[in-house]
């Protein structure tokens, strides 16, 4: 599976930039784009589509930065509660800021930054401030009066009215920010109230990536949105005013759909006519369902997804910042589509890593961990922790030995590394764990390469190993969460603490 393409991404970058241009046309004034999901680094999407490229919108924003301005959004509440983005385990915040900083060495510059829903938390204040000092504009809107049923309050000088206005200078702008709720929608609105009321007759429309409106409603990949949210409790459903409208079937989300009224209504108290979009598939402009020449592919890929994002939400769940109905509803689509958690085909490869830890350290206290990989041959290694590693280290370094030919009796790192190590964290740390995790193994192979030409072949083998599948049967300590990040592998674990004890945990 690892490997095989189902996705033609320069067709999708043809006719998405396509697609957004026809729609600029569309408007005298100004269109404002509302930009869902991720701008860099999606991830999801190149999962479940094999050959799209993460970061495609990048690719997509630096063919239009001559044409568009870009805005991005906070919610002051993510500031606030410190909200986390799984995927590379950082706070929306700073997210953001890392956000602002890949744009430029794409040479794209962000025109404004707006966090909304601002009501002086101090967390928002200060992040506010930083970003003042670094010389960025930076806008804060507060939430709208009368929103969602009050269209006269909420398209009036106390509503909408009520917003700073963002100076832009392109008839594109571009409205994006880091995950849902962050404000994208009331910027966009904010702003073509303001145009309106200035005499310009701009327009509003939304670029997202999933659900794909024009593949069936229960296609793996449209399910597998469904898995990524369920924590949101979106679902994907028939659009019904395209199917009245048209009598064609396209797919949306619930949300989508429940905003669509209000929202209609409200753009046509603002524009004084009638909408010219039908259906919540009418604002948008994604191109996405016909980039997939491999669907077979895709729909495999995306099964593999659902899983991935069961064992997530399940130690999301252990962890405690997801509710047990996350992981049930992710269970029943698991269940529409008959798959199981080890129809991944390294579940069972660490799982029975585990027990052999188990039988090899029998009567010693401790947890017993496996670990398992699929390499970009299909082909699995396995790893079990000890007294000297921990499982996913001892995984990582059979990995590479594999794939350098290296035999399984040669150590890669040298005892005397092992044992100033272990001194370290004893004697001087005062560490309780003496075994290396990956962060550290990594470290120490970097070391050994520099005397011993074995481990220095073995390591650059470790690039080979971005974008394989990995499971382990335990949640990962932080050191190995970080080195398994930076390898960019596609980590899967069991909803099992890693220790007894709770500060490491």
């Amino acid at each position: 599976m690892i490997g095989k393409r189902g996705f033609d991404n320069e067709k999708y970058l043809r006719e998405q930039t396509d697609a957004i241009l026809e729609r600029v046309n569309t408007f005298k004034g100004k269109l404002y784009l509302e930009f869902g999901g991720k701008i860099i680094f999606d991830y999801h999407a190149s999962r479940v589509l094999p050959g799209f490229d993460p970061n495609v919108k990048m690719r997509l924003l630096q063919k239009l930065k001559d044409k568009a301005d870009i805005v991005l959004c906070i919610y002051a509440g993510d500031i606030e509660r410190r909200k986390v983005r799984a995927d590379f385990g950082i706070t929306y915040d700073v997210d953001a800021m890392k956000l602002i900083d890949d744009l430029r060495d794409w040479e794209i510059e962000v025109s404004a930054v707006v966090i909304t829903r601002f009501d002086n938390q101090p967390a928002a204040k200060i992040f506010k401030n930083k970003l003042e000092r670094y010389g960025i504009k930076v806008y804060t809107h507060s939430y709208t009066k009368g929103y969602p049923t009050d269209i006269d309050v909420i398209v009036s000088d106390e509503g909408y009215g009520a917003n700073t206005y963002l100076k832009t200078k392109n008839s594109l702008v571009i409205v994006t920010g880091p995950g849902p709720g962050s404000g994208k929608l009331a910027t966009c609105l904010s702003q073509l109230y303001h145009d309106y009321r200035r005499g310009k007759k701009s327009g509003y429309s939304k670029f997202e990536t999933f659900p794909i409106w024009s593949i069936p409603l229960k296609h793996p990949v449209n399910v597998a949105y469904e898995a990524a949210t369920a924590d949101l409790r979106d679902y994907n459903l028939i659009d019904s005013f395209h199917l009245e409208a048209y009598n064609k079937t396209a797919v949306n989300y619930n949300r989508d759909m429940e905003v669509f009224p209000v929202l209609k209504r409200i753009l046509e108290k603002i524009t004084g006519a009638e909408s010219i979009y039908k259906s919540p598939t009418d604002m948008g402009v994604n191109r996405a369902g016909f980039g997939i020449i491999d669907d077979s592919v895709v729909k495999e890929a995306s099964r593999q997804e659902i899983i991935r994002r069961y064992f997530r939400a399940s130690c999301e769940h252990m962890m405690g910042f997801t509710g047990k109905e996350t992981v049930e509803r992710i269970e029943l689509l698991m269940e529409e589509l008959k798959i199981k958690d080890v129809d991944r085909k390294v579940v069972e490869p660490a799982r029975k890593a585990r027990e052999e830890a188990k039988e090899k350290g029998k009567g010693n206290e401790g947890i017993f961990c496996g670990a398992a990989i699929e390499l970009k041959d299909g082909s699995v290694v396995a790893g079990k922790n000890s007294n000297l590693m921990h499982a996913s280290s001892s995984l990582i370094l059979n990995a590479i030995k594999k794939l350098a030919d290296i035999p399984d009796n040669i150590h890669l790192l040298s005892p005397q590394t092992i044992e100033s190590i272990a001194n370290l964290k004893k004697n001087i740390l005062n560490t309780k764990t003496l075994s290396l995790d990956l962060e550290e193994a990594l470290t120490a192979l970097s070391i050994s390469a520099a005397a011993n030409p074995t481990s220095q072949v073995a390591m650059e083998r470790l690039k080979e190993l971005r974008g394989t599948e990995v499971h382990i049967t335990h949640m990962p300590t932080s050191g190995d969460e970080a080195g398994l990040r930076n390898l960019g592998v596609n980590l899967t674990s069991e909803p099992n603490f890693s220790t007894k004890s709770l500060f490491s945990s």
